[in-house]
C-alpha cells in the first residue's frame, strides 16, 4: 500500500518508497498561505509535487529518517502548534493525531507531536514503517496498529483513555468521526477537545456536522466552514483557525502566551473575511 496525502486544494498525491509517484489535480488557483511562504500566485501540479518533495527531503516523510522531533513552527496557530504549546502547559494530558510511516499515534511530548505535525497535510493512508515507528515509541508516543498503520481517531482516543489520559486532543476531518468521539466523551467521562482540520470541500451538511461536534476548526480553503462557523475567536483572515467552544478558546490563548510577536486583541463581530485574502477558489 502506498502512502497518500492530499494538499493544496484537494490535490491527490501518491508516495512509494520515497519517491512521488501520482500528482492529482489542485482544486484550487491560489493559496495565501502557499503564496506567502512560496511565492506561488497559480497552484500547478508541478507546485503540488514540489512541495511534497521539499517535505521529503526536509523532514525525512514517508521514509524511514522521518525527523520526530521539533520545536519550531512552520506557522504560528497550526493545530500541531495549539497541542505542542497546550501540552507544555499542562492544559492537554495527551494527543491523538496522524503521522505517516504509523498511522494514528498517541503523543504526549510536545516536541514529537510538533515533529509529527508541523508539515502535515490531509494524511488520507500510509503503510507501515518501521524506522518511523520505532523512532515515535523511542520519544514516548504510542502507534495505535504498527502492523497496519491505520489512521482511526475513534479507537485512538479509546486507546489514549485506556492509557489513564482524559484530557486528550484528537484531529478529525469528517464530521461522523467528531460525532463518535462526542458519544465516546459521554460513555467513558472523557474531556475530548476536538480540532478539525483538511476540510477543504467539505458540503453544507458535513460542514454542519463539522461545526457542531469540534472545539477548534482550521477553514483550509472551506466555502460552507467560512458561510456558516460562529466563532468565539478567530485566529488569521486568510485561512482562518476558528474556535468555537470555551474549551477551543482556552487552547488558543494559551498558544498565544508561546507567540513572541506582538498579537491585536479586539472584540469585533465574527467571522472576518477579507475576499482578496481568502483562497481561490473556495470550495
Amino acid at each position: 500500500m502506498p502512502h497518500v496525502m492530499e494538499l493544496l486544494g484537494k490535490a491527490r498525491v501518491v508516495v512509494k518508497d520515497g519517491r512521488v509517484v501520482e500528482v492529482g489535480e489542485p482544486e484550487i488557483e491560489w493559496c495565501p498561505l502557499f503564496a506567502k511562504l512560496r511565492g506561488v500566485q497559480n497552484i500547478t501540479r508541478e507546485d503540488v509535487k514540489k512541495s511534497i518533495e521539499s517535505r521529503i527531503r526536509d523532514v525525512g516523510m514517508f521514509t524511514p529518517g522521518r525527523k520526530l522531533l521539533e520545536l519550531d513552527t512552520y506557522v504560528a496557530f497550526g493545530a500541531s502548534e495549539i497541542m505542542m504549546s497546550c501540552l507544555r502547559r499542562g492544559f492537554l494530558d495527551t494527543t491523538v493525531t496522524a503521522c505517516d510511516g504509523a498511522g494514528t499515534v498517541i503523543a504526549s511530548n510536545p516536541a514529537l507531536v510538533q515533529g509529527i505535525g508541523g508539515r502535515m497535510s490531509g494524511l488520507i493512508e500510509t503503510e507501515p514503517i518501521g524506522g518511523v515507528i520505532e523512532g515515535i515509541q523511542k520519544f514516548g508516543g504510542t502507534v495505535l496498529d504498527p502492523s497496519t498503520a491505520a489512521i482511526d481517531p475513534v479507537r485512538g482516543a479509546k486507546k489514549a483513555a485506556e492509557l489513564g489520559y482524559r484530557k486528550i486532543a484528537v484531529t478529525v476531518a469528517f464530521a461522523e468521526t467528531a460525532k463518535e468521539l462526542r458519544k465516546l466523551e459521554n460513555e467513558l467521562g472523557l474531556d475530548l477537545i476536538i480540532i478539525a482540520v483538511h476540510v477543504t470541500g467539505v458540503s453544507k451538511e458535513e460542514a454542519e456536522g463539522i461545526l457542531e461536534n469540534s472545539d477548534i476548526v482550521i477553514s483550509c480553503a472551506s466555502k460552507y466552514i467560512r458561510e456558516l462557523a460562529k466563532p468565539l475567536v478567530q485566529v488569521a483572515a486568510a485561512i482562518p483557525l476558528f474556535a468555537l467552544t470555551q474549551k477551543g478558546k482556552g487552547l488558543v490563548i494559551e498558544r498565544a502566551k508561546d507567540i513572541q510577536s506582538p498579537i491585536l486583541i479586539n472584540t469585533i463581530k465574527l467571522p472576518v473575511l477579507p475576499s482578496h485574502k481568502q483562497p481561490k477558489n473556495l470550495i
